[in-house]
């Protein structure tokens, strides 16, 4: 009587684990069709000069590659924000959406990127409303993100609010990036570099 009990416990163990295993598979391929439909790549890179360059949607795991985060993180460690300039900035964020267009290949974008993220992350932003599109030497992307955005030279960080843009700096700042933040979100006159 003890065997049978005991292989039957030992069947009802298997029956048991398999179902979950099966579970856990089905689970696998939902998330992977998921993926699929959503065809949204984040950190995709292709081929540049001699390594790669991140192109389309990115966010800050695209700069732990190898190809980026010597400059990123260097960047990062070495900025500095002005904490007079970020006790104002900081409420000014609430409710506003940043956009970045940046080119992983381009020395402006590895300068000002890495500082932006130091000052978002000093001001506790939240880095759900920030969306990074990084974008080829043409300023392109496949899935067009570029297209009726005027983007010429990057970094082009775009404020919005609301749905309307509060304004933007192009390449580099006139000031310093967290003074041009605090010109535009307090709605003080500011052209970026190319403004005409």
């Amino acid at each position: 009587m003890k065997k049978i009990l005991f292989i039957f416990s030992v069947i009802t163990l298997v029956a048991c684990n398999s179902s979950k295993e099966k579970k856990k598979t089905d689970e696998n391929i939902s998330k992977e069709i998921i993926s699929e439909n959503n065809k949204e790549k984040i950190n995709d890179t292709v081929p540049y000069e001699d390594s790669v360059m991140l192109l389309g949607k990115a966010n800050r795991n695209g700069f732990k590659m190898e190809a980026f985060n010597n400059w990123f993180n260097s960047g990062y460690e070495s900025y500095s924000a002005d904490s007079e300039v970020m006790q104002q900035l900081k409420p000014l964020l609430k409710d506003v959406t940043i956009t970045v267009f940046m080119g992983t290949w381009c020395e402006d974008s590895q300068r000002e990127t890495p500082h932006l993220y130091k000052i978002l992350d000093t001001a506790g932003f939240q880095e759900s409303d920030l969306t990074l599109i990084t974008v080829s030497e043409e300023k392109t992307t496949p899935q067009g993100f570029e297209e009726g955005q005027d983007i010429n030279y990057v970094p082009t960080i775009i404020f919005n609010k609301n749905g309307t843009e509060l304004g933007r700096i192009v390449e580099y700042p006139i000031t310093s990036l967290e003074k041009d933040m605090l010109a535009i979100l307090s709605g003080q006159e500011y052209k970026h570099a190319y403004a005409e």
